[in-house]
């Protein structure tokens, strides 16, 4: 069984980034770099966020914030900035970087809606935990609870903040790059042999 809010609450922090290690680019150039270090990179810990809508039938125009982590860093994509949608789009649609997070089923809909894009190589860890006997949707929290016997604090105030913000807060930006962050983390303690990922 994964562990409760309750019982992943008392345990150590999980030492996410720091805003030092988290880049927002602005700048064709920005984007560029950006783009080289994450296929260099080869895997990213990936996720995407969206202003909540809290209107009946009201229709997500997410994701406003598509994000990916390395090791040691993470890069905060906003598609409202014309200068980086085709090196976004291009990192998407890629197979030669693995994205991996948690529940990503809905963020493939989401990208292709607003992006026109197929979202490929994707490794939702979910489908991982699931193999080893664990029946629900993990998520991120009960995964670093069960990896690294870490508390992954994710805020409700946060989650539904205002992600269309043309500048994101010190706080959403700590929260976005840590939820990718910590999936990729969570992946590398896995240790999964090749034939294992996608």
């Amino acid at each position: 069984m994964a562990p409760t809010k309750e019982e992943t609450a008392v345990m150590p922090p999980f030492p996410g980034l720091p805003l030092e290690r988290i880049f927002v680019p602005r700048t064709q150039a920005e984007f560029a770099a950006a783009f080289e270090e994450i296929v260099a990179a080869g895997r990213a810990g990936f996720d995407t966020e969206s202003k909540p809508t809290f209107t009946f039938g009201e229709v997500s125009e997410g994701p406003h914030v598509v994000q990916f982590a390395l090791n040691d860093k993470a890069f905060i994509f906003q598609p409202h900035r014309s200068e980086g949608h085709d090196f976004l789009t291009e990192l998407l649609r890629s197979d030669k970087v693995l994205k991996v997070g948690f529940g990503l089923q809905s963020d493939k809909g989401q990208i292709h809606a607003k992006l026109g894009v197929q979202l490929q190589a994707v490794l939702d860890l979910n489908s991982v935990f699931r193999k080893e006997g664990y029946n629900n949707s993990m998520g991120v929290r009960a995964a670093v609870g069960v990896v690294f016997q870490q508390h992954f604090h994710k805020s409700k105030k946060t989650t539904t903040s205002n992600w269309e913000a043309r500048e994101l807060t010190d706080k959403q930006l700590l929260y976005a790059a840590n939820d990718a962050y910590a999936a990729l983390m969570v992946l590398e303690a896995l240790k999964l042999s090749h034939p294992d990922l996608p």
